[in-house]
């Protein structure tokens, strides 16, 4: 049985794929600070091990005692906004860190990978859908740390043969059974259109509504968390039989998020207040994937592709965890 070792695994993509992992028979050890996941979200038939992936020592001694077969790395940070604000954070935690974990792999013999990247690395798209070949050029701080690591995963394989992929995540969303979306703050649409929908919060901040798109208001690709679980199990199985490269994980339609707050407020049965506040910086206007690659290379399709799934989804989990997870 395969042991796989999943950064991040408090976080909200992380728990979804390693529930995805046990579905499929690996053995997964969960590694996470919990500096912003929730311990609950972690399944309880995995190893769990709170300890930073930039600490070397503690990792040295994780990957000296277990016989690891592959990382699946997704510890790190992701809010844009405050990327441009503390950017400092975010090289440690984003780069430095992945750079340390790296280091761990290699000196002990682990060499396979499958890196949690961004849509953020292509920045202000020359064209949409973006297509891989797309030039890397982030705008903010977070998506140059995610083209910094790809690039690292890069020389590694060139130097030492490591075995790698990037996914290029969009707009993750929803929810999969008991695992759904509490960041604390909370700064993604959908969790906030939902608490403003329900009363938790006075209203949506609506960032910008003079974007170059139809209706003024920005425009994401959002995929359903357990669709980009999947990519990330599909990817692992084919390590060593594709080319180390970066594959975009999006359904290839885009929706506004005027478009979001509508539907949230249908779905909610529930108007959305909202107020229009100036653009965040380091936001692209129009950010949607031409996920063809993954679809051609891996066969994956996504299994919930429209977005009323995905907010009901994201819904149903929000309404049987009106406070999020408990405990903070």
């Amino acid at each position: 049985m395969p042991l796989i070792m999943v950064t991040g695994a408090a976080g909200f993509i992380g728990s979804v794929v390693t529930q995805a992992l046990l579905k499929e028979g690996n053995e997964v050890l969960s590694i996470d600070n919990l500096s912003r996941g929730h311990r609950m979200a972690i399944s309880e038939d995995t190893k769990f091990f709170r300890v930073s992936v930039g600490d070397g020592p503690a990792m040295g001694k994780i990957f000296e005692t277990s016989k690891i077969d592959a990382v699946v790395h997704l510890a790190g940070l992701n809010q844009v906004g405050e990327s441009v604000t503390d950017p400092d954070l975010y090289y440690a935690n984003n780069l430095r860190d992945s750079l340390t974990l790296l280091e761990s792999m290699h000196r002990f013999g682990v060499s396979k990978m499958i890196f949690s990247s961004s849509a953020a690395v292509y920045g202000v798209p020359n064209e949409v859908p973006i297509a891989e070949e797309h030039p890397i050029a982030p705008v903010n701080p977070y998506g140059d740390t995610k083209a910094r690591v790809e690039s690292a995963l890069h020389w590694y394989g060139e130097a030492y043969g490591f075995q790698s992929v990037s996914l290029r995540y969009f707009n993750a969303a929803g929810a999969s059974g008991p695992v759904g979306e509490d960041h604390r703050p909370e700064t993604h649409l959908i969790p906030n259109a939902i608490k403003a929908a329900q009363g938790q919060i006075d209203h949506l901040s609506l960032f910008g509504d003079d974007y170059p798109t139809p209706d003024g208001t920005a425009v994401r690709d959002y995929v359903h968390v357990e669709d980009i679980a999947q990519a990330h199990v599909q990817a692992l199985s084919a390590l060593g039989q594709l080319p180390r490269r970066a594959y975009n994980v999006g359904t290839g339609k885009g929706y506004s998020v005027r478009e979001i707050i509508d539907m949230t407020g249908r779905v909610c049965l529930a108007d959305v207040p909202v107020q229009v506040e100036p653009r965040r910086a380091g936001d692209p206007p129009e950010l949607v994937a031409d996920a063809s690659a993954l679809k051609t290379d891996l066969g994956w399709e996504p299994k919930f592709p429209t977005i009323e799934k995905i907010i009901q989804d994201a819904v149903r989990w929000h309404h049987d965890h009106e406070t999020g997870y408990p405990g903070g």
